[in-house]
């Protein structure tokens, strides 16, 4: 027998261990000292020196079977080797495009149900990752099919969630399956796996030490996941387990219909509450209800005293944010995936902005329209989230992918956004368009920016001084989207340049009768037609050869438009992304085959991931196989 003290999460460690010794010597109980026969360890698998366990603990390994056993498995996933070149944010990519498949990789701790924001190039069955060198397709007969998957490294515990059908997993973002893919099935192993019990018994095999003492990130590798004790249900166990796997799963996801970038958005916060069911104070208790429910059940089926489930509560309480989201972890932690959360008028003002654009739909707020029908947990993606407008119906205002600016025009974005806020009966904040002139963008750009990916799809080209912007709306951009900026906007009959020209003739024609303020507004007036004409003169230099393709993405079809954008983080993202497209280094993109199509069709050649990519097979040729060399007879 060998005598151990846990001193790990003690702020006094000196004094603590004093004391321990002292109750070691005298024969008094200390929580801090254990006694475990060196070969217990042997039991779990790995034998990692986890002397704080029970020994019944310890042989649940022994009695319970593991969870890759009798038809449930674990497997790593994909990894791309270039997640610029194939990966997508749901939002950047056409609606319904077959290319573009569901991606899980990872995330923030969020058992149950997290949304599936990211999307790979799945074309042709990965077609253009097969002979990607550097990319491994990890298990694809597991890919598309309903499952459960977790963040592969991360501070937090470990959290288990609905995989939908239709999606692929990640490396990052491991997943586990059962044999008949039936829903009720995977989710009575979501309660099973989401438990304090499983949580500890994976965290013994990984000897971890106390997570608020030392702050170090989780590998939960799925190596572990298959070994650990998963006890088969009886149908009563199921039946329960699943319901209360589905409900948690449910209102997880009543939380995150106030985000706007999830595939489960309704209406933003201020908005949400009218549906009646939305309510984070209470669903956070139930939650913790639920938790506990799935728990107790799990402590029976595992057989746990009241001392394990003492320490297993312990072990489950202590959860820290994830390592992600911000600057890369050195470990190769995944980020979190969660955008910088907007406060209530920030969201709702959002919110009007995508309505004036045609994004959202604003009679839902009005009960004009029904919220669509919670899905199941694991249906595929929808193509659009139920607060977007549905195919065929009218938006808020007929427009062409275009606002602007500009006080007083018909399609200014403050007076649409005013309009959406009167219609639903939300109240207007004083002063939006200097709010929509110098924060709305910054915040979009947040809110918008997941996974080291930064999508907005609100463009604001300004002039110089930002005294007259355009906001294009990116899922509507074409090839023709620059020359009506032009020819309606800004140089049109109607246009701000035709406008600006005109209020500077009628001042000149008052000649000695202006007044001082007559010539302060003339030479403000003189300053706007000229970034006016520097701003068409620029937007038709980029027109002609700019063709935007949305499988592109939003920063590589961004890129040209760089000295537009006032933002100075976003302009210098846009500035050396077009700098590497000159270069070649994104040669993979539709929008490198517009410009240099001669470099791209040279290098289809010999690349064949690049000539699957621009659909030009035709032109690679296969490596001759080296010859081997003559065998020399005189050595």
């Amino acid at each position: 027998m060998t005598t151990f003290l846990r001193l790990l999460a003690d702020p006094d460690k000196a004094g603590n261990l004093l004391a321990s010794c002292i109750s070691l010597r005298l024969g008094v109980d200390d929580e801090r000292v254990f006694e475990v026969e060196p070969s217990a360890f042997k039991k779990v698998p790995g034998a990692p020196f986890a002397y704080w366990a029970s020994e019944k603990v310890r042989s649940v390994f022994k009695t319970i079977p593991a969870f890759e056993s009798s038809g449930r498995s674990a497997r790593q996933g994909l990894a791309t080797a270039e997640d610029f070149r194939f990966l997508r944010l749901s939002w950047e990519v056409k609606e319904g495009v077959e290319r573009w498949v569901g991606f899980a990789k990872g995330g923030s701790y969020t058992p149950f149900y997290a949304d599936i924001y990211l999307c790979v190039n799945w074309m042709n069955g990965g077609a253009e990752l097969r002979v990607f060198a550097g990319s491994v397709i990890r298990n694809p007969d597991y890919y598309l099919r309903p499952g459960i998957t977790w963040s592969l490294r991360t501070k937090s515990r470990l959290s288990m969630r609905a995989l939908p059908k239709d999606c692929i997993y990640s490396h990052k973002g491991p997943a586990a399956f059962l044999e008949c893919d039936a829903s009720e099935e995977i989710l009575a192993l979501i309660s099973i796996s989401s438990s304090s019990s499983f949580y500890s018994l994976v965290e013994l095999q990984l000897a971890a030490a106390d997570l608020r003492a030392g702050g170090a990130a989780h590998s939960f590798e799925v190596g572990v996941i298959q070994k650990t004790p998963a006890p088969y249900l009886g149908n009563e166990e199921k039946v329960l387990l699943a319901a209360l796997a589905r409900r948690a799963w449910s209102l997880r996801r009543t939380l995150d219909t106030i985000e706007e970038t999830s595939h489960a958005f309704h209406l933003p916060a201020a908005l949400r509450s009218r549906l009646g069911d939305y309510d984070p104070p209470a669903i956070d208790v139930e939650l913790s209800g639920l938790q506990a429910e799935i728990d107790a059940i799990a402590f029976d089926l595992y057989g746990f005293d009241e001392a394990d489930r003492a320490a297993a509560l312990r072990s489950a309480g202590m959860v820290d944010e994830d390592v992600s989201d911000g600057a890369e972890a050195p470990d190769d932690s995944e980020d979190n995936g969660s955008a910088t959360p907007l406060d209530q008028t920030a969201g709702l003002l959002s919110w009007a902005v995508g309505v004036a654009f045609g994004r959202f739909d604003w009679r839902l707020a009005t009960g004009e329209r029904a919220p669509p029908p919670e899905p199941e947990p694991f249906d595929p993606l929808p193509a659009k989230s139920p607060g977007m407008l549905p195919d065929g119906a009218a938006s808020f205002h007929s427009h062409v992918g275009i606002l602007v600016d500009d006080q007083g025009h018909p399609h200014d974005l403050l007076l649409l956004s005013e309009e959406v806020l009167a219609r639903v009966d939300a109240p207007v904040p004083a002063d939006i368009r200097s709010w929509l002139q110098r924060d709305f963008f910054p915040l979009h750009l947040k809110q918008y920016s997941k996974s080291r990916r930064k999508a907005p799809i609100y463009w604001p080209l300004s002039t110089a001084s930002g005294d007259y912007t355009l906001w294009l709306y990116y899922p509507s951009l074409t090839a023709q989207t620059l020359y009506t900026a032009v020819n309606d906007f800004i140089e049109g009959p109607n246009g701000k340049l035709s406008q600006v020209r005109r209020d500077i003739a009628s001042l000149r024609d008052k000649g000695s009768a202006r007044s001082r303020d007559d010539d302060r507004v003339l030479e403000t007036l003189q300053s706007l037609e000229l970034e006016l004409s520097e701003l068409r003169d620029l937007v038709l230099q980029i027109a002609p050869t700019y063709r935007p393709n949305h499988d592109d993405g939003v920063q590589i079809t961004a890129a040209p438009l760089w000295e537009l954008f006032r933002n100075k983080p976003w302009q210098k993202v846009l500035k050396e992304t077009w700098a590497k497209l000159k270069k070649g280094d994104y040669d993979w993109a539709h929008l490198a085959m517009a410009y240099w199509p001669e470099r791209v069709r040279e290098k289809c050649k010999t690349d064949k991931s690049l000539a699957i990519a621009h659909d030009l097979e035709h032109l690679y040729v296969e490596p001759k196989p080296k010859a081997r060399g003559k065998k020399n007879i005189n050595s």
